[in-house]
C-alpha cells in the first residue's frame, strides 16, 4: 500500500444494508475485513465493537421481506483494512 493513501477510520458500529442509520458509504470504497475472536469471517452484515457482537446470516433463512435472517455472535471484534 502506498503511504500517502488515506482511509476513512472504521466506525464502532457499521453496516452493509444502506437503509441501516449504521451505513457509512465512504467506508466501503474500501475493502474491510472483520475478525471474531481472532478468526477472519467474511459473512458479516453489522458489528459493534464496543459491544462485541456482529450480525451473519443464518443459513439460507429469509425474512417475510426476502432480507437474510441475522443472528448475533458475541466475542471479540476487530475491524481492519485489507
Amino acid at each position: 500500500m502506498n503511504e500517502a493513501t488515506q482511509f476513512t477510520p472504521l466506525p464502532d458500529r457499521l453496516s452493509i444494508d444502506p437503509r441501516s442509520p449504521y451505513h457509512v458509504a465512504a467506508v466501503f470504497e474500501h475493502d474491510v475485513g472483520i475478525r471474531l475472536n481472532d478468526k477472519e469471517r467474511l459473512d458479516v452484515e453489522e458489528y459493534c465493537i464496543s459491544e462485541g457482537w456482529v450480525k451473519v446470516p443464518a443459513g439460507k433463512t429469509l425474512d417475510r421481506k426476502g432480507n437474510p435472517l441475522l443472528i448475533k455472535l458475541k466475542g471479540k471484534v476487530e475491524a481492519f483494512y485489507r
